[in-house]
């Protein structure tokens, strides 16, 4: 059954931006150490520095995707994150971020979305696979209804829009995409009791075929622009409104036998007081 979910793709044939990593994203701390060439980006950690990169153009809805290969061996401590974030301390942000493990160990992934600058929606999973032999595809597609985390174009989570409802969504604020590959060894690997092994540095993160195929930010006019249901803005059109039955399944079956941590059945970090969105429809 996994190889049949697997070779499923939810995305049509669309014209691509013509963009990578060279036109499309620059270094902005451990430059000194890190490389952008083309289609190809790599992020170093040693001892003295991690390292980041983040797009020139900020965007409000569609589709970014990257192709990754995480750190091999022992990366326990470490953490390669991928997301896009709005400035401010009223960020909107959609996470994906790969948690180092001791060799033999499977990578945590670990998904949050922050609206208006508060947090605290985690899901984590472990990955069907070896994502550091081959590069991974990983997607965050972003509409006024929902958002959808793909691993190579299986969703892994969905979070859908219930601002009408009360419950803050990110629809008004263009985020760019950040990529950075640091030292997190107090909490990322069980907690912080695993520490990163500094024998096993340079760590090194390589990502490739960076795309986005979304809206161009362009300040407060591009939030009716962007969420304008028009033919340019494919990302509104009634198939992505909702998974696919084809989609539901890959969904249930990852969240059936992957998933780690949900934030919505945490009663006791939440003092019983489950978040509101945990009880509305998500798929």
């Amino acid at each position: 059954m996994l190889v049949a979910l697997l070779s499923l793709a939810f995305l049509p044939n669309i014209i691509q931006v013509d963009a990578n990593f060279s036109k499309s994203m620059h270094l902005t701390w451990g430059v000194q150490h890190a490389s952008i060439l083309g289609e190809d980006l790599h992020l170093v950690l040693d001892k003295t520095s991690g390292s980041a990169a983040q797009s020139k153009r900020s965007f409000l809805f569609g589709s970014i995707e990257m192709q990754i290969k995480l750190v091999p061996g022992n990366s326990a401590g470490t953490v390669t994150a991928y997301y896009l974030s709005s400035a401010g301390s009223q960020q909107d942000e959609i996470d994906f971020e790969f948690l180092g493990n001791s060799t033999g160990q499977p990578y945590t992934v670990h998904t949050n979305l922050y609206t208006q600058g508060k947090g605290s929606r985690e899901q984590q999973f472990y990955l069907w696979f070896d994502p550091t032999a081959n590069f991974h595809n990983y997607t965050i597609h972003w509409n006024p209804t929902e958002i959808v985390w793909y691993v190579d174009d299986v969703p892994i989570r969905v979070f859908r829009n219930h601002e009408q409802e009360g419950i803050t969504y990110p629809n008004k604020q263009g985020m760019r995409v950040y990529t950075s590959l640091w030292n997190a060894d107090n909490w990322a690997t069980r907690g912080g009791l695993v520490k990163t092994d500094w024998n096993h540095a340079p760590f090194t993160a390589r990502f490739h075929h960076f795309r986005a195929r979304a809206c161009k930010w362009g300040g407060a006019k591009s939030i009716h622009q962007c969420a304008s249901n028009t033919p340019a803005n494919w990302w509104t059109s009634a198939r992505y409104k909702k998974l696919t039955h084809t989609q539901l399944e890959q969904l249930n079956w990852i969240r059936n036998n992957y998933m780690i941590y949900d934030y919505c059945t945490d009663t006791k970090r939440f003092n019983g007081q489950i978040p509101p969105e945990c009880f509305k429809p998500q798929f």
